[in-house]
This record gives structure tokens, C-alpha cells and sequence, in this order.
């Protein structure tokens, strides 16, 4: 990750803006999800156990208590955490390597990685293509909700690429001439060969991390280093298992 910017110019939250709820709960953001699944006995064994209906898709609230009297646990889309973190709204958090190498924002430090939620970035076409449509091409249309990866991935190799965002239903856009190729988070590939689809690239491999506001650190230090030791802590636990 790059170094942090100083300042308000870019909008976050500064040391100033932090102090003034240094006595309020830290807010931990969790993902929705599979990977909110794969997450629950990692926080089992760091000891922190949100409240029962925080880990229930069925359950409506979006904020929670935990064990800890000093840690509130808010639960957002996969794709926002590393925002409400990167803003102040969140001072630690957990989320996918590719979301941070999507928005690449300079106020997220990630410490840990957590060894879950595995799946990768990767290029798919129709299987009824012959021939790679990037292949001798300087443009290309790709469907994604990856703007800044894609276009930084064929930009590598050449090419100009025409993005297509869409934020699901990926699979849909080469069979309806949307685009030629997409860019989609991959787990089984099991979506892809019901679409007509094949891997041709894998771009990068994920898993989830833990990251933190890097003013929060700096105003909260003990606080939030001592989270990180227990998340830390409970990596180990589960190595030596």
C-alpha cells in the first residue's frame, strides 16, 4: 500500500476528526457473506464474539455489540469495507486482497493476512472462441467490476482496455455481445462453465486481510495493536492445530 496522504484534501478523516470519538467503541467492519462464514472461527479464537444475529444473513440490523465493551462490529458488503475504513467510518476491518488492490487507498494499512475466503481474479471468454480475442488486438471491451485491475492488466500487454462495469451477472456479457472477455472473482469456476465460459488468466490470487485506518492506529495505538495481536495470535492457534 502506498503512504498516507496528510491533510483533508483527499477527503478522510484526519487525527483531529478521530480524537473526538477516541472515548467511543472501535468499530470493526465485517464483510456479508461466505467469507463472513469462513471468518467466524477465526474470531472465536481471538475471543471477540459479536452478538448471536451479527452472523445471520436473515437478521436486519447492520451494527452490533460485542463481548468486548470497547468493539462494535458494523456488517457491510464485501466491496465497502475497505471504504468505511479507508473514511474513519470503521477503524479495523476485514476484506479481500482485491479490493485493495481495486481502490488502493493510502489510509488503509494491512497487517495480516488471514488465509480465508481463497479465490482469484481472473480472465474468462466464451469456450466457443477459437482464438484469445486479446490476441494481436490494441482494444478490447471487458465486462467487470474491476475497472482499475483490468485496465492495469491489459494495459501491461498493450492493449486498450474498453470497460463494460457491471456490478453481477458478469457471465451474461459475452454471450450478449456486451463485451469479448471478463474480468470476475473466481472460486470453483463452477459459474463460469454453467455460463459457456473458461478461465484464460489468472491475474491474482486473494484472500481476505486484515486492514486498519492508519490515523486510528496513530491516535488509538494501543488499542488497535492489541487487536491485531489477537487476530495475529489466532492464526497461530490454528497453524499449530
Amino acid at each position: 500500500m502506498t503512504a498516507p496522504q496528510n491533510g483533508t484534501g483527499n477527503g478522510l478523516q484526519t487525527g483531529a476528526d478521530l480524537a473526538v470519538r477516541s472515548d467511543s467503541p472501535l468499530i470493526l467492519a465485517l464483510p456479508k457473506g461466505r467469507i463472513l462464514k469462513a471468518l467466524a472461527p477465526v474470531l472465536t479464537r481471538t475471543g471477540i464474539e459479536p452478538d448471536p444475529d451479527c452472523l445471520t444473513e436473515s437478521s436486519r440490523r447492520l451494527r452490533f455489540g460485542t463481548s468486548n465493551p470497547n468493539l462494535d462490529v458494523v456488517r457491510v458488503r464485501s466491496f465497502d469495507v475497505a471504504t468505511f475504513v479507508a473514511y474513519g467510518g470503521a477503524d479495523i476491518g476485514v476484506c479481500g486482497a482485491d479490493v485493495l488492490m481495486e481502490f488502493d487507498y493510502p489510509d488503509i494499512y494491512a497487517p495480516l493476512d488471514l488465509g480465508i475466503g481463497g479465490c482469484r481474479i481472473s480472465v474468462a471468454r466464451p469456450k466457443t472462441m477459437v482464438e484469445d480475442p486479446a490476441t494481436g488486438q490494441s482494444r478490447l471491451r471487458v465486462a467487470t467490476k474491476y475497472p482499475t485491475i483490468a485496465r492495469r492488466h491489459f494495459a501491461s500487454r498493450a492493449i486498450n482496455a474498453e470497460i463494460v462495469h457491471l456490478n453481477g451477472a458478469m457471465e451474461l456479457a459475452p454471450t450478449l455481445d456486451l463485451a469479448s472477455v471478463i474480468v470476475d472473482l473466481v472460486d470453483t469456476g463452477s459459474t463460469l462453465r454453467a455460463n459457456g465460459l473458461m478461465e484464460t488468466e489468472t491475474i491474482a490470487h486473494v484472500t481476505s486481510r486484515l486492514i486498519v485506518n492508519r490515523v486510528a492506529l496513530k491516535t488509538r495505538p494501543e488499542e488497535i495493536s492489541a487487536l491485531i495481536e489477537r487476530f495475529r495470535a489466532a492464526l497461530n492457534t490454528e497453524e499449530a492445530a
